[in-house]
């Protein structure tokens, strides 16, 4: 089939590479004229890294990644809660990666110019007559057809507000997130990635790239979550022209300023930062239908969600796939979108939902609540087992499967 992509991000990329690999021919239509290595980092989590293995990218992977080795939840005086193990440490098929979302796009958009059509400065606005993308360039508009049309254009898309024209804005609950990448020396054991606090003030730390050979120092992405207002009904976030601005020392340090733990400074990582911008956490409410025609949505247009569990980029990969694998098992294109929507979007509702209630960070205020002060002995505040089995059933609805 004909198939045009709105998007060229992490999902659509990989919804590119899969399709074109099943035979399909693929255009990607990217909104940015000039895409750059924008943004910080992420995690990859196995069942995501195993989808691009499968499209042989695991040796450059490798080489641009660092290999998590374990997930801590600690408390804000730097305790550990839980050390869950993760990637091959944590048996998985796979490794999961630290890797910074800019360098992985790169990669994805280099491996699918050369394998199909990948267009920049090509905005998908809409659709006409079900299959014919209208699309705004430097040039003037243009229109373009195809058998299928994927929106993979983010939070904002433009293929979603078909489905969904009266949405609004995002939704917001008052809780704010500084990103930064600094060099510093690496942490614990240079693989593991660290969640500390509570709800009202979290800070997650983890190292995307080797050490220096020259001083030994280490790229090290840090978020730090703020909760600046009450999570009131009809609360708006800050306007769209402000996201991903510079953030401010002054907006952190008197959360975070005195958060020395034995293993990490924290105010030291956020002084240092070589960069440091600024979003409003937002999502929004499940659709309850993603296809309309002979187009659907993946990733962030089909599901935005808060980035609790290193869900947001992995999601969007297991898109690609499902997409891919239903429409090489239906040769009907209604039947096969049916069966790619049926399979992921009560999936992708239910990690909406989780992480609305603080997902896997759930066990992190509960310890709050118990114990503000920190603990001498995990086991005289809560059962250890009683952690692990919260996490442990949090990672089994997000689909982690542990190789047995």
């Amino acid at each position: 089939m004909k198939i045009i992509i709105a998007g060229g991000g992490i999902g659509g990329l990989t919804a590119a590479l899969a399709l074109q690999a099943r035979g399909h021919d693929v255009t990607v239509l990217e909104a940015v004229r000039e895409p750059r290595p924008l943004g910080v980092g992420i995690n990859l989590l196995p069942h995501a890294v195993a989808v691009l293995a499968d499209l042989g990218l695991l040796p450059a992977l490798r080489g641009m990644a660092v290999e998590t080795a374990a997930l801590v939840f600690a408390n804000k005086h730097g305790q550990a809660i839980y050390r869950d193990p993760r990637g091959l440490a944590g048996g998985y098929s796979h490794p999961q990666f630290s890797i910074h979302r800019g360098e992985l796009q790169m990669t994805l958009w280099r491996e699918a110019s050369e394998k199909l059509t990948v267009l920049s400065g090509q905005r998908v606005t809409g659709v006409r007559d079900g299959n014919v993308a209208l699309i705004d360039t430097a040039e003037g508009p243009r229109e373009q057809a195809a058998d299928l049309i994927v929106g993979a254009d983010g939070i904002h898309s433009a293929l979603r507000r078909r489905l969904a024209p009266d949405e609004g804005a995002p939704c917001w609950r008052g809780v704010m997130m500084w990103r930064g990448t600094t060099w510093a020396p690496p942490f614990l054991d240079g693989r593991t990635m660290v969640q500390a606090g509570h709800s009202q003030a979290k800070f997650v730390v983890y190292p995307i790239g080797a050490p220096r050979e020259a001083d030994g120092l280490q790229l090290i992405n840090w978020i730090a979550d703020r909760r600046v207002q009450p999570p009131t009904p009809g609360l708006t976030a800050p306007d769209r022209a402000d996201w991903s601005r510079a953030g401010r020392l002054d907006d952190l340090l008197p959360t975070f300023g005195r958060w020395h733990f034995d293993w990490l400074d924290v105010p030291g990582l956020i002084t240092r930062a070589e960069q440091m911008l600024e979003w409003p956490m937002v999502d929004r409410n499940p659709l309850p239908r993603w296809r309309l025609g002979p187009t659907t949505l993946l990733g962030d247009a089909a599901h935005p969600m808060y980035p609790i569990g290193s869900n947001g980029a992995t999601q969007a990969i297991m898109d690609a796939q499902a997409l891919a694998d239903a429409l090489t098992h239906h040769a009907d294109l209604d039947t096969a979108l049916a069966a790619y929507e049926d399979e992921r979007r009560p999936f992708c509702a239910r990690i909406v939902e989780m992480n609305r209630r603080e997902g896997l960070d759930a066990i992190l205020d509960r310890v709050e609540a118990l114990a503000p002060d920190g603990f001498a002995r995990l086991e005289d505040v809560i059962a250890p087992a009683e952690v692990a089995a919260e996490i442990n059933a949090y990672k089994a609805a997000a689909g982690h499967q542990v190789r047995r």
